[in-house]
């Protein structure tokens, strides 16, 4: 049964919570979960995330001041594309199951809805993470593909499955 904390808190990532995300994408029991390289050093986590855009929603969950949770959502800038974003997730492992992933979720897609009004938003996950599915799932993602040996985890090759949601836009 899935816990619901309500002492979440979600705020849009700077550089105060640079240490934080540097610690969490650095714990090996995620790093293996995502498609980051453990033990990365907080230069290159701020290379990657300090860059700002109205394109991209960077968010943190928060538990009394640390780190729990990131979530990236980026806005093609693509002319073609613009109506498409994709998101990546991660969330500490002590926290996973615990409403963290839902809250930062449904926080981005609300922001991809009614804010940078995206139409289709998709990400990458590895087809073997039933949990990430699952939450996927819970807010409307599809698969639409297999990338077979995508990546590679603890030497072995493993394979990714491309989900999307599409907005279904009301009709009048």
């Amino acid at each position: 049964m899935l816990e619901h904390n309500p002492a979440i808190d979600l705020e849009r990532f700077n550089e105060c919570h640079l240490e934080g995300v540097t610690a969490l994408y650095n714990d090996p029991a995620l790093a293996r979960q995502v498609l980051q390289m453990p033990f990365q050093s907080s230069e290159i986590w701020r290379q990657r995330l300090m860059p700002d855009s109205e394109r991209v929603l960077k968010l943190v969950a928060l538990h009394q001041g640390v780190v729990i949770g990131y979530l990236g959502l980026e806005a093609f800038s693509r002319i073609r594309r613009s109506h498409a974003g994709s998101i990546g997730l991660s969330v500490a492992v002590a926290w996973q199951g615990k409403g963290v992933g839902t809250k930062l979720m449904a926080a981005a897609l609300d922001v991809a809805d009614n804010w940078m009004n995206l139409h289709r938003v998709e990400l990458s996950v590895y087809a073997d993470n039933e949990a990430a599915i699952g939450l996927y799932r819970k807010f409307g993602f599809e698969t639409e593909g297999l990338f077979r040996d995508y990546a590679v985890r603890d030497g072995q090759w493993v394979d990714t499955l491309s989900m999307a949601r599409l907005r279904q836009t009301p009709t009048v």
